[in-house]
């Protein structure tokens, strides 16, 4: 194997392929980068039995083979390098790397042990890559993190015809985003629960081309498998992972399909006036909103402890009503829903609200993308 290919476009193709390295790998060889080279040019892949990850860049290629190479240490090394080109070269049961006077030779692994990377199942269809990530981003905002709980680790993706839900709950609050795409057959339907945490780095990671296609193997070969493919300006990138087992809770008829107040605050103010108060907030207790007409006063704290109110301009309809909320969960919902207003409904003190954006205080809510938090039990 020998190749010459462009310093900057090496380090990024290497730090991307090698994210999915496990830090503990189980076998010496999966923390290794494949690094291929043929007709299309440079490959470079990483693996862990659950998640795979390859990348495809142009490359000079002098002699076709594939090397074994440590893929952090690999990373580290490309990154440091001078703007210069380089050329990696195998040299017995090493490889060599030259770039400008820089010069390495790295260890290699037994290629041959290394496990074979799974196949891409067949596309599913196409979606913006920009609307893509701001949907991951919004879904993933209440995906569990207990692995105790691994289902509620993943979003569902549910998939009917030209549309897209995403799902994600940690049992304190619930997303659902909901998206048009372009399925390559017309009636397609499925539903897949994807790791929320390789969703989101996909979906991040994939934004400088085009479009996103999605593969989604529903039944035969590759049965639980989940693959996203992207263009990027140095190549293609694809990544394949395992959906998660078990039945996902179902949540989707939480929201509400009336309301008995609904108020509608300027999104900023209240995020900086929720951040303000939620200060004074000890670990685990709530921050109180209590709306009425024309406004909402937000309080933390009580008895002998600090304590902070503040009152911002809302537009309310409907019954007065007090509710708490962890701080931290109303602010990573106003942040998502990414939106000037924030249109939040209530129906009982007791019961989950529910948040939206809107695009003015006298416009509807869009509810492409909807939030759920439960409130916390206020004392006295």
């Amino acid at each position: 194997m020998k190749f010459r290919v462009e310093r900057d476009a090496l380090a990024d193709a290497v730090a991307w392929a090698a994210r999915s390295l496990p830090l503990r790998p189980s076998v010496p060889v999966l923390a290794g980068l494949l690094v291929e080279t043929g007709d299309a040019g440079l490959v470079l892949s990483g693996f862990d039995y659950e998640t795979s990850t390859r990348v495809t860049i142009p490359a000079e290629v002098v002699d076709e083979g594939r090397a074994l190479v440590s893929g952090r240490l690999l990373a580290d090394i490309s990154r440091s390098l001078p703007a210069k080109p380089v050329e990696m070269a195998t040299d017995g049961a090493k490889v060599s790397l030259t770039c400008g006077s820089a010069r390495f030779s790295l260890q290699t692994m037994p290629v041959e042990d290394y496990p074979a990377l799974p196949d891409m199942p067949t596309a599913s269809g196409t979606v913006r890559s920009d609307v893509f990530a701001a949907a991951v981003g919004q879904a993933v905002t209440a995906a569990g993190r207990d692995d105790m709980l691994p289902v509620l680790t993943g979003v569902r993706v549910e998939i009917d015809g030209s549309h897209l839900a995403l799902m994600a709950t940690d049992r304190y609050r619930l997303s659902l985003r909901e998206l048009e795409w372009s399925p390559s057959l017309g009636d397609f339907t499925a539903t897949a629960l994807v790791p929320a945490k390789v969703l989101a780095d996909t979906a991040k990671s994939l934004t400088a081309g085009g479009d996103v296609t999605i593969a989604l193997s529903s039944t035969g070969t590759g049965e639980g498998i989940i693959g996203f493919e992207g263009q990027t300006a140095g190549g293609t990138r694809s990544t394949t992972t395992r959906l998660l087992d078990g039945e996902f809770p179902k949540v989707r008829a939480l929201f509400p399909s009336e309301s008995a107040t609904v108020a509608r605050v300027d999104t900023p103010t209240l995020v900086e006036a929720v951040k303000r108060v939620a200060l004074v907030a000890e670990r685990n207790t709530p921050v109180r909103l209590s709306f009425s007409k024309g406004q909402v006063t937000l309080e933390a704290g009580s008895g002998d402890e600090a304590q902070a109110s503040e009152s911002v301009e809302a537009d309310v309809d409907g019954d007065d009503i007090a509710i708490g909320f962890n701080p931290g969960y109303l602010l990573d919902g106003l942040g998502a829903i990414d939106a000037p207003v924030a249109h939040l409904a209530f129906t009982q003190a007791t019961r989950p609200a529910a948040l939206a954006g809107a695009g003015d205080l006298g416009a509807e809510p869009t509810l492409d993308f909807r939030y759920l938090l439960m409130p916390v039990r206020l004392q006295g």
